[in-house]
C-alpha cells in the first residue's frame, strides 16, 4: 500500500478514535437536563399534584455548598408549591434559601463567566435568576407572614420588593454596560464579525420571521411589578402607614388605568388622610391566576460570514417565551345582593416579557459569538491537509452545544386580579369561577381581610386563605 492510501488510513482511523473519545463529551452536551427536569415538575404542577412538585424540586435542590446549576431555580419552584399548600414556614424557608443564593450571586458572579460561556452556551452558568424573581420572592414572603399574623416581618418583605424594584434599573444598566465592553474586547480577539451579525438588517428580519411577539407588548415601567407595589400599598393602608400606602397606590393607578378598585382603593385612602377616619369593614378579593410563560427553543441560520463550504455548521438557538392560559378571565363574588368581577391588576407575562426583552440582545450576541469561534475553528480546520476529518468533529460539537437556555420560575401565575367591597354581613363570600361551580368561603370577625384565591387552571380545584386584620 502507498504511503498517500496509508495516510488516509491513518486519517479516519485518528477519526473513528477521535468520535468514540469525544461522544460522551457530544452527547451531554447535546442533551439539556435542566429543560427535560423542568418538564417533568411542570406536568406534576399543571395536574395540580402539588406534593409531588414540592418532592421533585426539594430533590433537585444540593443541600451543601455554594449554589450551583440551578439551585436557584428549584429552591424557587419549591418555595411556591409549599406557599400553595399552606405550609408557610417551609415557603418562607425556601424563599429565604432563594434570597441567600441571590446574594451569592450578587456578589460573586462576574462578567468575565458569561464572556466564557461564549465558548459553549448560556447553560453552562448557574441560574442566577431574573429582577422579577427577587420582587416576586419578597412579595410572597410578606404574603406568607401576613397570613401568619406577622405584620413587622411582612413590612421588611415589602420595603425589600420595592427596593428591589427601584435599585433595578440602575443594576440592569450597569451589568449591560460592563457586558457590552467585555463582549466588544472578546469580538476584537475573535472576530469583529460577530458584531456585524447582529446588527445586520438581515437578521432582525430572520428575527421578525422567528419570533414576531418579541417585542409586540405594551411594556410597564422598567422592572416594576405592578402586584408587588399595588399589595405593599394594600397592607400600608392596613398596619395604618397611610402617607406610605397613598403613593404606592397613586403608582398602582398609574399602570392599571381601567381598574375602578385601584381607584376606589386610592380615593379612601385620601379620605382616610383627610378626615383621619380609620379603615373598617373593607375586603379585598385578590385572585391568583393562571400559570406564567415557559421559555422553549428556536434555532435560526444567520448570513454566514465565510461565505465557503468549509463550514459544515454555523447557527445559534434563542429561548423564546411561550405563553400560557388563564384559569377564568375573572371571578364573581355575591355580597350582600350585589355582585363584583375580579379585574387585572398585573399581568406576570407583561412584566416577564418586559425584562425578558431587554435582555434578548445580549443572549443574541453572545450566542452569535460562539457560532462564530465555532466556525472559524471549523474553517481553520478545512484549509489545514486531511483538517476535514477534525473540521467534521467541531461540526458535530458546534451543533450538539447549540442549545438556548429555558430556565424559567414556571410555578408564577399568568396574572393578578382584584375586587374590593364591603365585608358582607352573612358570615361567608359566595365566588364563582364563570361557567364552573360556586365555592363558599367563611369570614372572620375583623375589622379588614383579605382573601387570597390561587387557581392555575380551568377547572382546577381552587386553594384560598383568608388574612384578617
Amino acid at each position: 500500500m502507498s504511503e498517500k492510501p496509508m495516510a488516509k488510513v491513518k486519517s479516519r482511523l485518528l477519526f473513528l478514535v477521535a468520535l468514540l473519545t469525544l461522544a460522551p463529551l457530544l452527547f451531554s452536551a447535546g442533551c439539556n437536563p435542566a429543560r427535560s427536569n423542568l418538564a417533568v415538575f411542570n406536568t406534576h404542577f399543571e395536574m395540580h399534584d402539588y406534593p409531588r412538585a414540592a418532592l421533585f424540586a426539594e430533590k433537585k435542590l444540593r443541600i451543601k455548598g455554594n449554589p450551583a446549576g440551578e439551585d436557584l431555580l428549584w429552591a424557587l419552584q419549591l418555595a411556591t408549591v409549599e406557599r400553595l399548600c399552606q405550609n408557610y414556614q417551609k415557603s418562607t424557608q425556601a424563599f429565604d434559601r432563594s434570597e441567600d443564593m441571590l446574594k451569592y450571586y450578587d456578589e460573586q458572579f462576574k462578567i468575565a463567566d458569561v464572556i466564557s460561556t461564549t465558548v459553549v452556551n448560556d447553560n453552562a452558568l448557574p441560574y442566577r435568576g431574573e429582577e422579577y424573581d427577587g420582587i416576586m420572592l419578597n412579595t410572597y414572603k410578606a404574603l406568607n407572614f401576613m397570613a401568619e399574623g406577622n405584620n413587622d416581618l411582612a413590612r421588611v418583605e415589602f420595603n425589600r420588593a420595592l427596593d428591589r424594584q427601584r435599585r433595578a434599573k440602575e443594576k440592569f444598566n450597569e451589568e449591560i454596560k460592563k457586558l457590552q465592553e467585555q463582549l466588544d474586547k472578546n469580538q476584537q480577539a475573535n472576530s469583529a464579525d460577530a458584531k456585524s451579525i447582529v446588527e445586520d438588517p438581515n437578521t432582525l428580519t430572520i428575527l421578525q420571521d422567528k419570533y414576531p411577539n418579541l417585542y409586540a407588548f405594551e411594556a410597564y415601567p422598567d422592572f416594576v411589578n405592578p402586584f408587588a407595589t399595588y399589595m405593599a400599598g394594600v397592607f400600608f393602608n392596613l398596619v395604618g402607614d397611610h402617607a406610605k400606602a397613598v403613593d404606592l397606590l397613586k403608582e398602582s393607578c398609574g399602570m392599571a388605568k381601567d381598574n375602578p378598585y385601584l381607584a376606589d382603593d386610592l380615593l379612601a385612602t385620601e379620605e382616610i388622610l383627610n378626615k383621619n377616619t380609620p379603615l373598617k369593614g373593607t375586603c379585598w378579593l385578590i385572585f391568583e391566576n393562571g400559570l406564567g410563560p415557559v421559555k422553549e427553543e428556536f434555532r435560526i441560520d444567520l448570513p454566514l460570514f465565510l461565505a465557503t463550504n468549509k463550514v459544515r455548521y454555523f447557527g445559534i438557538a434563542l429561548p423564546m417565551l411561550k405563553f400560557r392560559d388563564i384559569a377564568y378571565p375573572y371571578l364573581t363574588v355575591d355580597v350582600n345582593g350585589a355582585a363584583y368581577q375580579t379585574r387585572p391588576v398585573a399581568d406576570m407575562d407583561r412584566v416577564i416579557q418586559t425584562e425578558f426583552s431587554k435582555d434578548f440582545k445580549g443572549i443574541l450576541t453572545r450566542a452569535v459569538i460562539s457560532a462564530t469561534a465555532k466556525a472559524i475553528a471549523q474553517y481553520a480546520l478545512e484549509d489545514q491537509q486531511n483538517g476535514s476529518w477534525a473540521a467534521m468533529l467541531v461540526a458535530a460539537y458546534s451543533a450538539a452545544t447549540t442549545a438556548a437556555d429555558v430556565r424559567i420560575w414556571t410555578s408564577l401565575p399568568k396574572d393578578f386580579q382584584v375586587a374590593r367591597f364591603q365585608i358582607p354581613k352573612t358570615g361567608k363570600l359566595t365566588i364563582t369561577p364563570p361557567g364552573d361551580s360556586s365555592f363558599d368561603v367563611g369570614i372572620p370577625d375583623c375589622n379588614n381581610m383579605i382573601v387570597y384565591v390561587r387557581i392555575t387552571a380551568k377547572q382546577a380545584v381552587p386553594i384560598w386563605e383568608v388574612i384578617s386584620f
